[in-house]
Parts: structure tokens; sequence; C-alpha cells
């Protein structure tokens, strides 16, 4: 008799091949990718960035001060859309909530043992509630890979589902560490895990990790989330994080979620980049000269 597990990665078809997303991928990116090599999409990339400082030398000061530039923004670039969300650690929830003027710009910490996700199952539930009620409004936490990895689904979506319950109306990014699952049929799992306990958003990676994003990850995910989307009504969004830096790195990102996923994903509700420098990188593309505003 099946497993539950077992059940829902037939329904969803996670035996794939590797060569075959590969390939896949690069079709679409070979057909579609210059369409969207534009400011107008550039514009749209921008206003879809977490920007993140996730490093262990944060001080206040610094947090404070990014934040100041996403508060002053559009003094500087009236014509331009801000980022969606500041991406700190939990610590740094009180500085960011405290300095934060911009409306409609979230609040996003990292939590539940974040990047290796190896602590207490009670750490992560406390973490991530204490965060929320000290004012973020997403939680961005990592799937217990190597739960995962030996098969233990079961405590995997325990954790997962425990998490979700305790973001109260925080939005949760599940975080799938795609680099450390090493195969699309590993990642097609983790997916469908993350959204059937509740994740808001799938994301790719913490970016401690060698291989972070790719565009195959990204591929496989949002087929996942599709496929998600027609059997149960229900719209999860997608984040590629790790790595991504460049112009170029985000309108690939871009043009994968807009041939499986379509329009309506084209937008930071459904759709983030978490990043610290592709930021600059956009506005350098879209001032046609070297921008380092962030």
């Amino acid at each position: 008799m099946k497993t539950k597990f077992e059940e829902l990665f037939d329904m969803y078809g996670c035996q794939l091949s590797d060569e075959a997303v590969k390939q896949e991928t690069a079709r679409i990116l070979s057909e579609h990718f210059a369409e969207n090599d534009n400011p107008d999409v550039y514009k749209q990339c921008l206003n879809q960035i977490d920007l993140t400082s996730l490093n262990g030398s944060d001080t206040s000061a610094h947090i404070e001060a990014m934040t100041r530039r996403v508060n002053e923004f559009k003094q500087h670039f009236p014509h331009l859309p801000n980022v969606a969300a500041l991406c700190v650690y939990p610590a740094l929830v009180p500085v960011v909530k405290e300095t934060l003027t911009e409306p409609g710009i979230g609040i996003a910490a990292v939590t539940g043992g974040f990047p290796a996700s190896q602590t207490f199952l009670e750490v992560k539930v406390a973490e991530t509630a204490m965060t929320v009620l000290e004012g973020a409004t997403e939680i961005d936490v990592v799937i217990s890979v190597g739960k995962f990895l030996e098969g233990r689904y079961e405590e995997v979506c325990d954790e997962l589902s425990e998490v979700k319950a305790s973001c109260r109306d925080a939005h949760l990014k599940v975080i799938l560490e795609t680099g450390e699952l090493h195969t699309a049929e590993n990642i097609k799992k983790a997916s469908l895990l993350a959204m059937a306990c509740g994740a808001d958003f799938i994301k790719t990676s913490t970016g401690k990790t060698s291989i972070s994003a790719t565009p195959e990850a990204a591929y496989v995910m949002c087929q996942a989330i599709r496929q998600w989307n027609e059997k149960n009504g229900a719209k999860v969004g997608f984040k590629p994080a790790g790595g991504i830096s460049t112009t170029e790195d985000a309108v690939k990102h871009y043009t994968i979620v807009k041939e499986i996923l379509g329009k309506e994903w084209l937008n930071n509700r459904l759709f983030r980049f978490g990043a610290s420098r592709l930021a600059n990188n956009l506005l350098t593309s879209i001032e046609g000269k070297e921008v380092k505003y962030f």
C-alpha cells in the first residue's frame, strides 16, 4: 500500500529526467529570452526584489541605512517602482520596522535555524513566532534537507505545518535549498511537500551553498506550482534566490515564470527575487549608466 506521499508524488508526476529538464529550459530561454530583455521588464523585476542583507556582520546601522534608501527611493527615482520588501535576520526586524516609512514594503526575515535548519522544531517555531511578533510580515524558512533526503517526509511536513501555524498572518516562503537536492525529481517532490503544508511561496535557495538558484530548478518549481494551481485552484508564489545578481539572471527567471505560469504571476504578490546586488544592476540597465544606489 502506497503512503500518502507516494500517492502525492505519483499524482504530480515526479519522475523527471534531469537531461530533459535541462533541454526544455534551454529551449524556453532560446525562444523567449530576447523578447523580455528590455527596460520594461527590468522595471518589473526591480519591483519584485526582496532587498536582502544576511551577513553575520550586519549591524543595526547598516540595516537602518538600507531601509532609509528604500524610504528615499522615490525622491531619487520618481519614475521607477520601489522594491517589494526588505529581508534581514530576525534580530534586525525591529530596526526595519522602526525605520521603514514607505507604505506597501514588506518586512521579511529568515527563521527556523537559517540557513542549515539543523535545530530543534521548538526553536524553529519559537523563533518564527517571535519574529512575527516583532513586526515581520513575511517569513523565509528552510526545509530540513537532511530529513527530506532520508525520505522522512512526514517529519518534514509536520515541521513546516507547525512553522506555518506560528506565522499567523505573515506569509510563509519555504526555501528548498535546490542545490542540495541534486535532482529535478527531488526538487519537484520538495516543491509539492512545501505547498501541501501551506507555503505561500516556494523559494530556491539560501544563497549560502555552492549551487544556488538555477534556471533548471526554476523550471521544475514553476511546473509544480502550475500543476498545483490546476488541481487545487491555489496560487503559490515563486522566489528564486542565491546568486541572482545580473540583469540577465533576472530576465532568464522572468522568462521561465512567464512561459510556464503566465502573466498572472508577473507581479510581486506571486514572484520575488531574493537579492542584494541585483537592484543596482537593474537600475544600471534601466538608466543606461552605472548606478550604485542600494
